[in-house]
């Protein structure tokens, strides 16, 4: 999408599902192995329903959204993330985007960004993700 296509209010979304296979590949990746992520009876004595998927993890697929449908073609300036509520493995999520300001003189989009259950829409993560659009073809 070319910057000047895109416009207040242009939206985005894709489903996803993180799967017990994704936190070990991500665990392995940061160096995070908290217990929380591994260990039944840990997450459960922690007061959670049973494990959880890294927050980090399901943020970062922030950089598909931004980086393959909204806007696409951009480097990331900032991401703001709020953790609202865990994600358990295997839970299906959806990813969303929503353009709310352009900044014309430096190629600046700001995207509402948030990921929630597509049935119940209670929000996992949310934030704001501002992106450079690059100027290239």
């Amino acid at each position: 999408m070319k910057y000047e296509d895109i416009l207040i209010g242009d939206t985005a979304s894709f489903k996803h599902t993180i799967t017990e296979k994704d936190v070990e590949l991500f665990a392995k990746i940061s160096g995070d192995k908290n217990p929380l992520h591994f260990d039944e009876n840990f997450a459960k004595k922690a007061d959670f329903s049973g494990k959880i998927v890294h927050g980090m993890l399901a943020g970062s697929l922030f950089s598909k959204l931004v980086g393959m449908h909204l806007p696409g073609r951009c480097i990331y300036v900032s991401q703001e993330l709020e953790f609202k509520n865990p994600i358990t493995p295997n839970t299906e999520i959806i990813i969303e985007g929503r353009v709310i300001k352009k900044i014309d003189v430096f190629r600046l989009v700001t995207i509402e960004t948030n990921i929630k259950d597509p049935l119940s829409n209670k929000k996992y993560i949310t934030g704001k993700a501002r992106v450079k659009v690059l100027n290239v073809d």
